[in-house]
């Protein structure tokens, strides 16, 4: 197969974590830390269903919504992982505890808001009651009906439960939890895949210094935060492609970050897979103008044939 990242792709692929350099492919070169609460704003949020397949929906406390139905959800604090997050939330305005089964999809607006949809499973508690009602909320309930029968504080949490029953029902995806490695800033490491009409398949690699899945970072500006994940990986495209072929939708197979990193830094490590050019006439990948990247063959039957499988079972990304 050649010199080629085989163990760090085995990892990313199982939706495990790899450390993160301090050298990233393409602008910008960011050095500011990513902190929650200063440059962004990480927000969980839960799905869960009981035996009889009702879901677990929270009458609001807040003022502009109070007594509007939503799911268990808020922001992420300095010092939390992820999963601690979604636990304490899910705690504080249901009253069970949780354990979460699969990340089911990543929104964001820009990677200065970015939230995490989970599907978790109740493991105990007590269903909190309007007697119980505190600023977090007036009462929990389990659903059995149509949510839309209800005042709902927003209907952007119908689509969730949809992909929350169909991965119930079959899963589309491994599950797919955060990893605990430290990462300083956002940034996403690509599997870039291009597969010819003779079926073979090739991976974009950097090349400085050991062969690797390229990463790109997100830039730290306020006018870059607000743009997508997806901007720093057209950016990559544009600098090593010419003409530059349109990209695939944008997968997750996993995610890296570490509560208290250095200097509490709350920086993430999306690993992210996506074609190039799906559904191309070529036989071969684009040629590249940049010599700090190259094609990979894959020709190990296994390796090729798992990249190819995830090509069609990762997290959605939505932006």
């Amino acid at each position: 197969m050649g010199e080629a990242p085989v163990a760090e792709l085995d990892a990313v692929l199982d939706g495990g974590g790899w450390e993160v350099g301090g050298s990233f492919e393409g602008p910008p070169q960011p050095t500011s830390p990513i902190r929650l609460g200063r440059n962004v704003c990480y927000v969980v949020l839960a799905v869960l269903f009981d035996e009889e397949d009702r879901v677990l929906l929270v009458q609001e406390a807040k003022p502009e919504c109070r007594g509007k139905w939503y799911l268990p959800a808020g922001r992420m604090e300095p010092g939390e992982s992820i999963v601690a997050a979604m636990r304490r939330e899910v705690k504080e305005e249901t009253g069970l505890e949780c354990d979460p089964l699969t990340l089911l999809v990543l929104e964001e607006r820009g990677p200065a808001w970015i939230r995490f949809a989970f599907l978790a499973r109740p493991t105990g508690g007590t269903l909190k009651t309007l007697a119980e009602a505190d600023s977090e909320s007036l009462q929990a309930a389990w659903w059995a009906g149509d949510p839309r029968a209800l005042p709902l504080r927003a209907p952007d949490i119908l689509p969730l439960l949809d992909l929350a029953a169909r991965y119930h029902r079959s899963p589309p995806h491994p599950p797919t939890l955060p990893q605990e490695l430290p990462c300083a800033l956002l940034c996403l490491r690509l599997l870039i895949a291009f597969t010819g009409t003779a079926g073979d398949l090739w991976v974009l690699l950097g090349t400085a210094g050991t062969p690797r899945l390229p990463v790109v970072a997100c830039g730290t500006s306020p006018s870059e935060l607000r743009r997508g994940l997806r901007l720093p990986v057209l950016r990559l495209l544009r600098g090593c492609l010419s003409p530059e072929p349109p990209p695939g939708p944008m997968g997750l197979l996993g995610l890296q970050h570490r509560a208290g990193g250095a200097g509490g830094a709350d920086g993430i490590c999306f690993n992210v897979l996506l074609s190039l050019a799906p559904g191309s006439p070529r036989a071969e990948p684009p040629e590249l103008c940049s010599p700090v990247f190259r094609w990979w063959h894959v020709e190990e039957q296994s390796l090729r044939g798992r990249i190819l499988q995830r090509l069609h079972t990762t997290v959605p990304v939505h932006s």
